[in-house]
Order: C-alpha cells, then sequence, then structure tokens
C-alpha cells in the first residue's frame, strides 16, 4: 500500500500511526525480533504450490542472483560487483552492493497467459571480503547453489523437481552432487572438454588392468559441431521463447560425459540450438537427466526469463533498493520480506481472479490483453485501500457519496504508482 521509499517510517504513515510514540518498536521486528526466516519460506512456497501447481505436476525452479546496489561503510556484506543491468558486451560496470541469491518457483499463471517466477527464498551471499574479514572460508555460489539443493530435497523429496540455472551454475561438483536430488539444467560452454561414456564390459570379458575408466574418447567440441556441415539439425517450433510466440529454432542433442582433470566426471544430456534466421548467437544447454526429451529441456530453460522479470518488477514497484536499514539482521531480512511479498501480491491476486475482481488498466499507448503484475498490484491496492475506507466510514449517504469520489482518486493514484 505505501508509495514511493518503504522504510518503516512511510508504511506507519499510511497506517495512520504517524503520532504514535513508541514508533522504534516498529524497526526492531527486522533488526531484533526473533523470528525464522527459512519456516517462512517453506510456509510461502507451500502456499504457491498449493494453489498455482496440479498435485502431481514437477516442481520448476529457478536459481540466479541479482546484485542490490547499495553504500554504506557500516555494510559488511557489501562487495563490488559486475552490474549485469548496465554492463554489455564492449562495456563493463562496476557497482557497490548486496549479491541476494534467489530461489523461485516458475509457476504457469493461467490469468496472465505466462509462466511467472515467484521468489519464496531470497538469501545473502556475501563477497570474498566479507569472509576475510571474519576469518572464514569463502563460500562460492556453487556451494550456496548446492546446501540449496539439498534444503529442497528435504522439502519436497516426494515431488519430481527440475531446476533451472544460467551458465553461472555449470560447475562440475555442483552438478555431480546436486544432480542426484533433482534434474539441474543450465546454461553451457559450448568450449566444454566432451569425452564417449566409458567402455561398458560384457560379463566375463577381460577388463585392462587398473581402476575403471571414467571417459571414452574425445568428442568434438560443441563449437566445432556448429561448423560441421554434417551435424544433424531439427526444427523445432517453441510457443514461448523469451517474449516471443511460435520461435523456430534448429536443434541438435547428445549424451557426453563432461570431464576435466582433478574434477568428478558428469554424464549430461547437451543441447545445442541455433537460430535460423542467425539474429540470434546460439546457445548451449546442459541437462543432468540424460533421459529426458531435448525439447522438454528448452522449454524448461526458456521459463528461466521469468526470473530476470521478478528482478525487474521487484525494483520498479516494490521499493527494492530504497531501504536503508545498515544493522546486519535488518538487511538481511528486508530484501527476502520484499521479494517474497511479489508472490504474496500474486496469490491475492490471483484470488481476486477468481472472485472476478482483477482488473487490466490499459492505455491509450498499451493495449494490454491480459493482466499485468503491475496490473494485480494496482488491483490488490485498490481492495485494501477500501477495506480500510469502510472500517473509517460511517453508513450514510454522505459518506457513501464521499467514499465513491475518493474511491476513484484512490484508483487513480494506484495506477499511477503501478
Amino acid at each position: 500500500m505505501t508509495q514511493g521509499k518503504r522504510t518503516i517510517c512511510s508504511v506507519l504513515r499510511t497506517l495512520g500511526l504517524s503520532q504514535t510514540l513508541r514508533w522504534d518498536k516498529y524497526h526492531r521486528v527486522l533488526s531484533r525480533c526473533q523470528w525464522s526466516a527459512l519456516s517462512c519460506s517453506k510456509l510461502l512456497a507451500d502456499l504457491i504450490i498449493a494453489r498455482l501447481y496440479p498435485r502431481e505436476g514437477v516442481l520448476v525452479f529457478g536459481i540466479d542472483e541479482t546484485i542490490e546496489r547499495r553504500w554504506g561503510g557500516q555494510i559488511s556484506a557489501r562487495g563490488i560487483y559486475r552490474d549485469a543491468v548496465r554492463s554489455s558486451k564492449s562495456h563493463f560496470v562496476k557497482c557497490s552492493g548486496l549479491r541476494w541469491l534467489s530461489v523461485m518457483l516458475l509457476c504457469p499463471i493461467e490469468w496472465s497467459g505466462r509462466v511467472w517466477a515467484l521468489p519464496f527464498l531470497t538469501l545473502l551471499a556475501p563477497s570474498k571480503r566479507y569472509y576475510e574479514q571474519q576469518d572464514k572460508v569463502h563460500k562460492t555460489l556453487g556451494k550456496w547453489a548446492y546446501q540449496i539443493s539439498l534444503l529442497l530435497h528435504r522439502w519436497f523429496a516426494h515431488r519430481t523437481c527440475v531446476v533451472v540455472a544460467d551458465g553461472s551454475y555449470a560447475i562440475m561438483e555442483l552438478l555431480s552432487e546436486a544432480g542426484k536430488y533433482q534434474t539441474w539444467i543450465v546454461g553451457f560452454r559450448k568450449d566444454a572438454a566432451l569425452y564417449d561414456l566409458p567402455p561398458v564390459y560384457a560379463e566375463g570379458e577381460k577388463r585392462p588392468v587398473g581402476r575403471p575408466p571414467m571417459k571414452g574418447q574425445r568428442q568434438a567440441s560443441l563449437n566445432e559441431r556448429l561448423e560441421d556441415k554434417n551435424t544433424v539439425w531439427t526444427e523445432v517450433t517453441f510457443s514461448e521463447w523469451y517474449g516471443q510466440k511460435d520461435k523456430k529454432m534448429l536443434i541438435t542433442t547428445g549424451v557426453s560425459v563432461w570431464y576435466r582433470a582433478a574434477q568428478p566426471a558428469v554424464t549430461l544430456r547437451w543441447v545445442l540450438l541455433k537460430d535460423p534466421q542467425g539474429k540470434l548467437e546460439p546457445k548451449a544447454l546442459a541437462c543432468t537427466n540424460v533421459e529426458m526429451d531435448e525439447q522438454k529441456i528448452v522449454q524448461y530453460f526458456a521459463q528461466r526469463w521469468g526470473v530476470e522479470v521478478t528482478f525487474e518488477e521487484v525494483r520498479a514497484h516494490l521499493g527494492v533498493e530504497t531501504q536503508r536499514q545498515w544493522a546486519d539482521l535488518s538487511i538481511a531480512r528486508t530484501t527476502p520480506v520484499l521479494m517474497a511479498l511479489f508472490s504474496i501480491v500474486t496469490l491475492w491476486a490471483d484470488t481476486l481472479n477468481q472472485q472476478g475482481k482483477l482488473y487490466s488498466f490499459p492505455t491509450a499507448w498499451y493495449q494490454k490483453q491480459m493482466p499485468t503484475f503491475s496490473d494485480a498490484l494496482h488491483s490488490v491496492r485498490i481492495r485494501a485501500w477500501n477495506y480500510q475506507f469502510n472500517l473509517r466510514s460511517v453508513k450514510n449517504t454522505d459518506c457513501q457519496n464521499i467514499k465513491t469520489l475518493i474511491f476513484k482518486h484512490l484508483a487513480f493514484m494506484a495506477a499511477r504508482a503501478a
């Protein structure tokens, strides 16, 4: 409900508590009160699954990190990172901030017509400098991702789970261990060293002396397969492709062993994609489940685009990067709560849709076919403001007329804010 910078003081003004004398106790909810963000994450995930997923369907998770741009000498977990939003292939931009690792459920939203990424677990992955100051071993993104994999297995061991991530998580140690618990689909290097599967010996057949081989003969790299005229390509039309409809792509696939000295060998199915029109650069994917169909692999990975959309939406509408907390515990709690608010608003909007009270607000320059997140937030705000107004109103004709006039202004304000 609060517009502008989402500080605790702004929330108090919105709720009509600007004159309360013990206003400082509301700040302590984030900095001193004892409550488990991990338990809240499990409850939120269960709510999302119960509302938006079929009982026996595959749970698809997206994992990615984002940088919350913040300065301040008292923020101990702050680091210097590459700013993916402002950087390009020819221009490298660094920024000071906090690195957050977010886990999202990729859910098909029927009233929106696309897959949304709903965050339920967000954790702070501090910089290497932070661990050095604390005299601790640096915990890399791969180690964080493996710990998340174990957590997902503990929470959803009874469901089939798929995790999609970008090329930052194409790590041998991670895929070899986490692949035992979920199917991992990641972006893949086209120059990776690939090998045939190790030879299989029949019972009674003489085997060579020494330990069993981990790999077979060296295969051509994916870059070489792109240039090879003998590579067999299959044209496939994908209904959803990064905001496009019915996108045609050429794909080829195979099963290989990814191996590097002193690293665990990983058996995976790779998929190579090429745009027949030549507008998009070729892309490679890797999947730890060698039995999965290559088209299904690409479809799951294409849903990861919703993760980037969610990061943009929480910055634009929910006040991420407007916080002013400096206490370590408060910092560790605020951004995960704001990320979870995206999912909570979506669940509220789904309830409004079932009641026929979720509306789309098109403009002259943007004719929307289906509601977006800004429309969902707009509808939720109107309902919340209307409820608050009813609590403070007397039921008579004059008040009802005033209510109608004010409600129109509130609707306009909600549209401006969204």
